[in-house]
């Protein structure tokens, strides 16, 4: 079967998008990448032939890392995740590396896995989990042949979406390199065949390569093209021997839905509710205790997506679900191992408990709000980052009024004065005049509502 030429039907139009700034070649700053020496026979140059192609496109620059180390926590088995996970970060560190390019041989096919720094932490619109997997035939590595140019341009695209653009210039660059491949790919008629046993990894990378792209662009035809190749993958399931393989695909619809809630112009609820089912499918392949990382971040966008649709339908239900998913993502994302995600966790935990013990009025609940906004303290400290901090004081001061007031406890309400007095020296020194304003409205408001109490 000539699967790239049935690609070239399948993936036939360029999405549409609004105008963005142009980027020219000259303006290209290259994305560093670095191949790790690959797990393969020992007479293959796998690695090295990768890094070669790599270096042949636009827009990054490959080295190729040959330091000798063991690499069994390549087969993606539970028990050597961590491994992984950890020697990775350790080589991003010391190359500085955007992505980290991983291959490993299984049979006749070598599978590729791409690592970033804070990809369980902070995506950024960046959607490859490190549990996707790109297959390619390990023959094509062998002396004397050449990879497909439609599978050279699959990588490439691969990298690309995987790369964490932080910055508004690496955001519009990465923009422009996905285009020029999804044009790439959209004319390429390869004569070379690939097995049957390919496409759903395939297809699983073009759904991401196409989402990458077009996630915020309001078109129903590039939603339904982005849908239309995961599901391609998923009619072949049969081909998947590995269960995160599937994970993966369900995730990236959940994905797919997810952006769709917060960019489509019409927002219907079916996507939140098809968001959340794919979202929940996929956890079932990557479970809490075998793959906690990926399990724990579709948590953590799962409270998300109950959160906004609490905020759309006033279903307090759909609000006690996003603590609950955030408690998840709370177990496996520890202080110790990463205290900025932990903390910005602390900090919507914080606030999603402080609207639930206020809707219920529930005190225990306000008392697990303010808990959770000095768990936050433990990273964003005064010294550290003072505003951030100051502002931390100002939201566990507004739960010490609001229980006070209710209660009219004035114990409460003097401890509602004393946050909001710490808040306020911070934004008088900061000059912040807005926050100076609110706050000195606030505090003559508690002020008032401790004088007109009764003495007990």
């Amino acid at each position: 079967m000539n699967l790239i030429s049935w690609l070239h039907h399948q993936f036939p139009i360029i999405p549409s998008r609004t105008e963005r700034p142009a980027v020219t070649a000259a303006d290209l700053i290259d994305f560093k990448i670095v191949v790790v020496e690959f797990s393969d026979n020992v007479e293959s140059n796998s690695g090295e032939t990768i890094t070669r192609l790599l270096n042949e496109k636009e827009g990054i620059s490959a080295s190729y890392y040959d330091a000798p180390f063991p690499k069994t926590f390549l087969n993606l088995e539970s028990r050597t995740l961590f491994d992984l996970i950890d020697r990775g970060q350790a080589l991003l560190d010391r190359t500085r590396a955007d992505v980290l390019v991983w291959g490993y041989r299984e049979g006749d096919k070598i599978r590729l896995n791409f690592q970033t720094e804070q990809q369980y932490e902070n995506e950024d619109c960046a959607f490859v989990s490190l549990l996707d997997s790109l297959y390619v035939p390990a023959e094509t590595f062998g002396s004397g042949n050449h990879l497909p140019y439609a599978v050279g341009n699959l990588i490439y695209g691969a990298v690309v979406s995987s790369l964490n653009a932080f910055s508004k210039e690496k955001k519009i660059q990465k923009r422009y390199l996905l285009k020029k491949i999804i044009s790439q790919l959209s004319k390429d008629d390869s004569a070379k065949s690939l097995s049957i046993d390919y496409l759903p990894y395939i297809m699983n990378f073009l759904g991401i390569i196409y989402l990458s792209y077009c996630y915020d662009n309001h078109q129903e035809k590039d939603f339904k093209i982005v849908k239309n190749l995961f599901d391609t993958a998923l009619k072949h399931q049969d081909l998947i021997k590995n269960p995160i393989h599937l994970g993966c695909i369900y995730y990236h619809l959940g994905q797919l839905y997810d952006t769709a809630t917060q960019n489509m112009l019409r927002r219907p609820t079916s996507y939140y509710r098809d968001a959340i089912t794919f979202y929940r499918q996929a956890q079932k392949h990557l479970s809490k205790y075998n793959y906690p990382y990926d399990y724990g971040y579709i948590s953590y966008k799962l409270s998300l997506l109950f959160f906004n649709y609490w905020k759309q339908k006033n279903d307090i239900q759909a609000l006690r679900d996003a603590v609950f998913q955030l408690r998840e993502a709370e177990k496996i994302y520890t202080y110790a191992l990463f205290p900025e995600f932990w903390a910005e966790l602390q900090g919507r935990l914080g606030y999603l408990l402080s609207l639930l013990g206020s809707f219920t009025k529930s005190e225990e609940i306000c008392e697990l709000a303010i808990a959770s906004y000095k768990n936050r303290q433990k990273v964003i400290t005064e010294r550290r980052d003072p505003l951030a901090w100051a502002k931390i004081q100002e939201e566990i001061g507004e739960i010490y009024y609001r229980l006070g007031k209710e209660s009219a406890d004035k114990d409460l309400l003097e401890e509602a004065l004393e946050y909001f007095h710490d808040a306020l020296y911070i934004f008088e020194n900061s000059e912040n005049e807005d926050e100076v304003k609110k706050l000195n409205t606030d505090i003559a408001t508690v002020s008032y509502t401790h004088l007109t109490l009764p003495t007990i």
